[in-house]
């Protein structure tokens, strides 16, 4: 009996690892977190043009194309954001 819980034991800690994450990250992980970045320098971008424009040293083109730029961001951050809400109330929906 003994032999028996010191095997369980030893696969046990062989199989604990693989529930934890890896160091590289997955691609889904680095694809987010790149998209956060991207995300956060375009309305860091558009601030700064506003700032500029504001104070009249910015081009009126490049105003309304960051603008754009920004509203595309939002919105599809808003997209995910409800997607992963939905996700999360089907997840929530499921019989245990």
């Amino acid at each position: 009996m003994d032999i028996l819980a010191l095997s369980a034991t030893q696969k046990y800690a062989a199989l604990r690892p693989a529930t934890q994450p890896a160091e590289s990250e997955s691609s889904v992980g680095k694809t987010a977190a790149g998209a956060l970045r991207d995300f956060a320098q375009t309305l860091q971008e558009t601030e700064q043009i506003a700032k500029a424009g504001m104070t009249g040293d910015a081009d009126p083109h490049a105003l309304v194309q960051a603008l754009a730029q920004t509203e595309l961001a939002v919105e599809t951050a808003v997209t995910v954001r409800n997607k992963v809400v939905e996700a999360y109330q089907e997840i929530l929906r499921m019989p245990v």
